[in-house]
Parts: C-alpha cells; structure tokens; sequence
C-alpha cells in the first residue's frame, strides 16, 4: 500500500435516478434515503483510499438546502479532505439536476469522519494525503480545525466540568424554562 494517496486517487462518484419509492410523505426525496446515499458512498471513497474495510465514525453537519424531487436525477461526489492516523474525512456534495430543464442544485454538503478497520475489528493505519493545490489545502485545514473545535466542545460541555451559572444568559429569548431541581 502507498504511504500518501493524492484526493484524485480516491475520489468516487454516483449518479442515481430518483423514483417514486424514494419519496416522502410531501412527495420529495426523503432526506434518510439521501443521508444513506451519503454514507453509501463515503465508505467507498475512505475504502478506496485506505484498502480497507472502513466504519463512519462521525458525521459533521447535515444542512438539505434544497429539496430533491422525483425523477431528478442525484449526483453524490465524495473526496478524502483530512487524514489522520486511522481516520479520514470524507466531503460529501450532492446534487440534483432536472433532466428536463438541465437545471443543477446543490443539495447538500457533509462531512463524514471514516476510520480504517482491520479483518478483526482493529483501527488500522491511512495512507496520508497528498496536497497539490490551494482548495486541498484548505480542505485538509477546514478538517482539522473542525475536528479540533469539535474536541474543544466536547470537553466544555463534559458533565463534571460544566458550570451552570456560565451558561444561564444562553436562555434568554430562547424558547425554554428553567426548572432545576
């Protein structure tokens, strides 16, 4: 296996038509059945890149921007942005396109954190990425200060180090009431 991969090397992507059965009960694409796309095709990239069985160990925001009807046809791209020892980042794009009129939506972005398992169940190690232009660095930087920030909350939010007179200004104009026993 290559110690570095370049994104070029792993990139996967599906076009799939979307058929009545895929739809809600507002006669949309369901969005559950796009989420499973996504994971879908997030576990072929990261398998492409590390050679290996992989898992999704996180998803980091899902935002439908735009609604997905039946008879369009979707396009998920998927593409290693992060490496880690183990895990991967894998962005997501979705699009729809109207067959008719041609029209292209981006339909939503995601990232998901894949890591790599051995025959056992085991992290094993990733091939590290290999960078070659500015969006790739950014990409790779826009990871790691998600996955640092995500750490940083985390930790903030822990149970034995969480200080409720810190957070009671949150609750104004909120939708809430306090009621602590």
């Amino acid at each position: 296996m290559k110690k570095f991969k370049t994104v070029k090397e792993s990139r996967v992507s599906i076009t799939e038509l979307m058929l009545p059965h895929h739809s809600n009960f507002g006669g949309k694409v369901h969005g559950g059945y796009i989420l499973s796309l996504m994971d879908q095709i997030a576990f072929a990239c990261a398998s492409r890149h590390s050679q290996s069985y992989c898992v999704t160990a996180s998803v980091n925001r899902v935002d439908f921007l735009n609604p997905i009807d039946v008879g369009e046809l979707v396009t998920l791209k998927a593409s290693i942005n992060y490496t880690g020892r183990t895990s991967m980042v894998v962005g997501v794009r979705v699009e729809s396109e109207n067959v008719t009129t041609g029209e292209v939506k981006h339909c939503n972005s995601s990232y998901f954190t894949m890591v790599a398992k051995d025959e056992n169940g085991n992290n094993i190690s990733v091939p590290g990425l290999v960078i070659k232009d500015k969006n790739g660095l950014r990409r790779f930087a826009r990871s790691k200060e998600r996955k640092l920030s995500a750490s940083d909350r985390d930790s903030k939010f822990a149970l034995q180090k969480f200080k409720v007179n810190q957070y009671l200004d949150f609750l104004e104009g909120e939708n809430v009431k306090l009621d602590l026993d």
